[in-house]
């Protein structure tokens, strides 16, 4: 066994809610420093950080982490395994209880991988699997030099902490590797993932024995599992609702894909025309907005693709033909790809855990 999986997104500007906010801003706090002191052009107040459906971009969360760092912290200061080490699994809402109620630690991380963009990572993963040791690399070269110490810190503690209340026990990784000086203080980062962290490496990385992965957890529900996943794939949509040009995009690209249309989506240089401009500017204008043609074009594909494997009795060939594939094999690619299953698997999941719900 020898695999990678990757987190659903490269980047951390992508729009979150305000928990990991809250957890800055109460140890702020208890430090002794004013809420509105870590707040302060954010537009938030501390009342605004108790509001569940409350969603900022991550441009918002940067500014309370600077704040943060600028009151309380030095890249020596321990700041980062202070603050990941207040992160648990209820900060994350639904995401965390999805999470939870995995039949597995292996089933659980390919989630998070999943819906990474519903936490509040500002470092992306990677993850090898092999069948002795699970690595996680972190990549974080599009954070800013000034705070990628502290993030760093505080994702991978957070990480851990995270891991530690799925299996009802602490874990201790078998390595902590940084691709950072060795601070003055080490300690603190050594004590909280229960190994002695390695400096100066190629890589930013840590490990878990793989037995880890098929261990059950003890929260498991199968039931309680698709609804969460089922609210979180409605949330990620909710987030990605867009505006602007990439909605004027992406309501082109709906017709095509929705049954009864003609199956094949316009082309990109097809739908620039239809708005006016060339497809030169089209694709300034997507990538200023964060997207581009074939990210809409996954996003419409994806949520078609499953609206008509849960409500229609369509096959996987059919359903490919529809979304504009010539054959199902790349269509069940894709899928897996955006999924982590199969079409198939994804029918069957759906169709299951409806019948436990009546029962």
């Amino acid at each position: 066994m020898h695999e990678v999986e990757q987190a659903e997104v490269r980047d951390w500007d992508f729009p979150r809610g305000v928990a990991s906010v809250e957890v800055m801003v109460e140890h702020a706090v208890e430090r002794g420093v004013q809420a509105e002191r870590i707040l302060a052009g954010t537009g938030l107040t501390p009342a605004a950080l108790t509001d569940p459906d409350r969603q900022i971009d991550a441009h918002t969360e940067l500014a309370v982490v600077r704040a943060l760092v600028r009151e309380l912290g030095t890249d020596d200061s321990g700041l980062g395994v202070a603050v990941g080490r207040r992160y648990r699994i209820s900060t994350f809402g639904i995401f965390g209880f999805a999470c939870v109620s995995s039949a597995t630690l292996r089933e659980a991380i390919s989630l998070a991988l999943r819906y990474y963009s519903l936490g509040f990572a500002f470092c992306t993963p990677e993850v090898e699997w092999s069948e002795r040791e699970v690595i996680t690399r972190f990549h974080y070269d599009r954070v800013p030099a000034d705070v990628q110490w502290f993030l760093v810190e505080r994702d991978i503690v957070a990480i851990h902490r995270v891991m530690s209340d799925l299996l009802g026990g602490a874990v201790a990784f078998t390595r902590a590797e940084f691709a950072f000086p060795a601070p003055a203080r080490p300690e603190p980062l050594a004590t909280e993932l229960g190994v002695e962290p390695a400096f100066g490496r190629a890589h930013t990385l840590f490990g878990v024995p793989a037995e880890l992965l098929s261990q059950p957890l003890p929260l498991a529900n199968q039931a309680t599992w698709a609804l969460c996943v089922g609210q979180c794939r409605d949330l990620v949509r909710r987030r990605r609702a867009r505006t602007g040009i990439a909605a004027e995009v992406r309501e082109r690209l709906l017709p095509a894909a929705r049954p009864g249309g003609p199956g094949v989506p316009p082309t990109l240089d097809a739908v620039a025309a239809d708005l006016a401009m060339s497809t030169r500017t089209l694709r300034r204008r997507l990538a200023e907005a964060g997207t581009s043609y074939r990210g809409l074009l996954d996003e419409v594909r994806h949520t078609l693709a499953e609206e008509m494997l849960t409500a229609t009795p369509m096959s996987v060939e059919d359903i490919a033909l529809r979304l504009g594939y010539a054959e199902a094999t790349p269509f069940i690619h894709a899928f897996k790809r955006w999924t982590g299953t199969t079409p198939a698997a994804y029918r069957r999941g759906r169709i299951g855990s409806a019948a436990a719900l009546r029962w």
